[in-house]
């Protein structure tokens, strides 16, 4: 199932409801998550056909700019994103932790689909927004190597200004793996 993944990133919930309906209105998109999140923002992933999805996004922007935060628009995402976003990926090797975090959802997804598609990592959590103050992140595991090869490309596919900070960690406590898992 290779869909177009499109988020949008509104500073109100009454500005991203309404988008999140003229999207639905656009193209025939299906909604993957769509919720208000710290301090008050909106966010709404959207998946469907590439030129359903920019349909979408592009008129959720044109609905009220002002209040638009961040978006994206992925035609090929990685396979892992998604379950990602939705905390649904099993584990299989628990190596070298990375972690990317930004100011907004959007480029953190953007950074995730980056690094999975840079070099033979898992993707163990992308986390938007929620409990973080409007903030993102995405830890990711595989071996040192990969793990800095995937984290330095994703950091450069972030915009100015939204990088908050990256760390790598090559030999992770059990304890540590515990509890991110």
């Amino acid at each position: 199932m290779k869909k177009a993944l499109g988020m949008i990133e509104f500073k109100t919930v009454a500005s991203g409801i309404t988008a999140t309906d003229i999207m639905l209105k656009t193209a025939d998109v299906e909604v993957v998550q769509a919720n208000p999140v710290c301090p008050g923002k909106y966010l709404a992933t959207i998946a469907g056909e590439l030129s359903s999805v920019k349909a979408a996004i592009e008129a959720a922007e044109r609905f009220n700019s002002a209040m638009l935060i961040d978006k994206f628009i992925l035609g090929n995402p990685h396979e892992s994103v998604q379950p990602a976003i939705c905390g649904a990926l099993e584990i299989k090797n628990k190596s070298a932790i990375g972690i990317l975090e930004t100011f907004t959802a959007a480029s953190a997804v953007v950074a995730a689909d980056t690094a999975a598609k840079t070099a033979l990592v898992e993707l163990v959590e992308v986390r938007l927004a929620k409990g973080m103050c409007g903030k993102s992140y995405i830890i990711l595991t595989g071996s040192v190597s990969s793990v800095t090869a995937a984290i330095e490309r994703a950091k450069m596919g972030v915009e100015d200004g939204l990088l908050l900070d990256t760390s790598i960690i090559a030999g992770p406590d059990e304890r540590l793996w515990e509890s991110i898992l």
